[in-house]
């Protein structure tokens, strides 16, 4: 497909996600089924420009004075990616499979009109419902901070200690031109293009071997900050698909006990896959059954639980462009009840001493520092491990990493602009001995 052609599926594509509502991903799927012809690098510069317009959504529709789909795609092309006038009228040229050629109207605006007064949830690119929210978090920096979480992520990867060293693995993922992420020991980074082709680390040897995982930066750190260490009893309470869990594991070097467990079972499937390719062998996964509690024979017991809490994850827009979109006021509402709900379960399963770590993928403070502190005025015999002692893990980066993330005193909260990870909060919370 020429670069025009592929403009043109871009604009069917973002059309069809706006009339039918669906998920972007879907969207990209069913189309590239429907057109496979299309080989893999055109389907991959199509997906680039489709996530791209969603991370651009609203500005570049302000900037265009358009609301379509075709006029959001060419604000994004002159927002996102830089491109002038002159190259945007190459290709739009209507010749075969091209976009028809930019009208007056799209020159007018494209030669005149910018973000400089537009109100902050356009020049940020989030619903406006959220400015308020986002405004009580970073204030007059709400939108520099909207803006980096609306840039496209890298891929990050951790090496599995129980396995192999970032150093074999620099390596070995030398074709990836993966190199050490700033912040943890454990992670490579791989950067990539807009229109670049996904890597396809699964085909890798080194993954398929367990050497490295899938994993946010800031995933990583928050699975540090918990300080898990070999021989404790460790429960992930919110394991999922066992990103965190896996860390957890390479922290306690295969010595003690790992619990694993999530409310939704389905949400577990993927785990045991993973943690056999891991090497993982102290690992315990509870499926919930029924009505029955997974976690009855524990009763204050654990040096430590980790809860992965359910959130917003407006940490990871810049991951799911399309999901802050298609979040509602009430879905707010909902998690700040599940979070209470499963942070009041981790009370009965620590030990005098043991610790609970608190995290979400959220930049939200009703989230985050506004639901700890409502936690231990609930429970005063819990308290704030300092967050400068959380940190200390990072050995020579410890002050570094204070001046960049924002501290509070219920914790860290990690945002692309500032650590450039996704956006993490943790919080560690001692119960008294």
């Amino acid at each position: 497909m020429t670069p025009a052609a592929r403009l043109s599926a871009a604009i069917e594509l973002i059309d069809t996600i706006e009339r039918d509502r669906v998920p972007a991903a879907k969207a990209l799927k069913e189309w590239g089924t429907a057109h496979r012809f299309a080989g893999s690098g055109d389907r991959a510069a199509i997906a680039g420009l489709v996530w791209d317009v969603l991370r651009r959504y609203a500005s570049s529709a302000y900037l265009m004075d358009s609301d379509t789909a075709r006029a959001r795609l060419i604000g994004m092309l002159r927002l996102e990616r830089n491109m002038d006038s002159a190259t945007m009228a190459a290709l739009f040229d209507g010749s075969r499979f091209a976009p028809a050629p930019l009208t007056e109207a799209e020159q007018a605006a494209l030669a005149t009109r910018s973000l400089n007064n537009a109100p902050a949830a356009i020049a940020g690119d989030y619903p406006e419902w959220l400015d308020p929210y986002l405004a009580k978090a970073f204030g007059e920096d709400r939108v520099a901070e909207a803006v980096a979480m609306a840039s496209r992520a890298p891929l990050d990867l951790r090496v599995n200690t129980l396995k192999s060293n970032r150093d074999k693995m620099l390596k070995a993922l030398a074709h990836l031109h993966a190199k050490p992420t700033h912040w943890s020991a454990t992670g490579l980074r791989v950067e990539l293009s807009a229109d670049a082709r996904n890597p396809g680390l699964q085909a890798e040897e080194d993954f398929i071997k367990g050497a490295v995982e899938v994993q946010d930066e800031g995933s990583q750190l928050a699975a540090l900050f918990t300080a898990a260490k070999p021989g404790e009893q460790v429960i992930d309470l919110c394991a999922g698909a066992g990103g965190k869990t896996l860390a957890l594991a390479a922290m306690m070097q295969g010595k003690g006990r790992l619990i694993a467990t999530d409310s939704d079972k389905r949400q577990l499937v993927p785990i045991h896959e993973r943690l056999s390719r891991a090497g993982v062998h102290n690992a315990d996964v509870r499926t919930p059954k029924g009505d029955t509690d997974p976690l009855a024979d524990i009763r204050a017991s654990a040096d430590l639980v980790v809860i992965d809490a359910p959130c917003t994850g407006t940490g990871t827009w810049r991951r799911n462009p399309d999901a802050k979109w298609r979040m509602r006021p009430g879905a707010l509402e909902i998690r700040l009840k599940d979070q209470v709900e499963v942070l009041e379960r981790a009370v009965p399963l620590v030990q005098a001493g043991g610790r609970i770590a608190y995290i979400t993928c959220s930049v939200l403070s009703e989230e985050n520092g506004e639901q700890v502190r409502a936690f231990v005025e609930r429970h005063p015999d819990f308290s704030v491990v300092p967050p400068e002692q959380t940190a200390s893990v990072l050995w020579d980066k410890t002050e570094e990493f204070s001046q960049a993330a924002r501290q509070s005193d219920e914790g860290w909260l990690m945002t692309p602009r500032r650590t450039g990870t996704d956006g993490f909060f943790v919080s560690v919370l001692k119960k008294a001995s």
